[in-house]
């Protein structure tokens, strides 16, 4: 288990609910999606995320999501990765589950 953090910590992040509106692979990296969302902001965002093995395009396009949108940005196979989608591993790390609204919601999720 990681150290434990204060409220005030966790109140740095800012999630958002966000739509999956393009999946492409990247060359070079088997496990790698670099994704196309959209968090009701004008511009949308490009993040990478490992999970390729787990979800086809087909799958992940229109989904809802959450993600952290304060993240900094990263470079991951010269791809910059504006913000990370939460998801866990289950218990026998054959399957990733996203985590997803359950309903309809708006874009602020904390």
């Amino acid at each position: 288990m990681k150290p434990e953090i204060s409220f005030e910590d966790f109140a740095k992040l800012d999630l958002k609910v966000s739509e999956i509106i393009d999946a492409e692979e990247i060359d070079g990296a088997d496990k790698l999606w670099k994704l196309r969302v959209d968090l009701g902001e004008e511009k949308k965002r490009t993040i990478c995320v490992g999970i390729r093995e787990f979800y086809s395009a087909d799958e992940l396009i229109g989904k809802k999501i959450i993600v952290v949108a304060n993240l900094k940005p990263r470079k991951m196979r010269g791809v910059e990765s504006q913000g990370m989608l939460l998801a866990s591993l289950n218990d026998s790390h054959s399957e990733v589950i996203l985590v997803e609204p359950e309903g309809e919601v708006g874009w602020d999720v904390g």
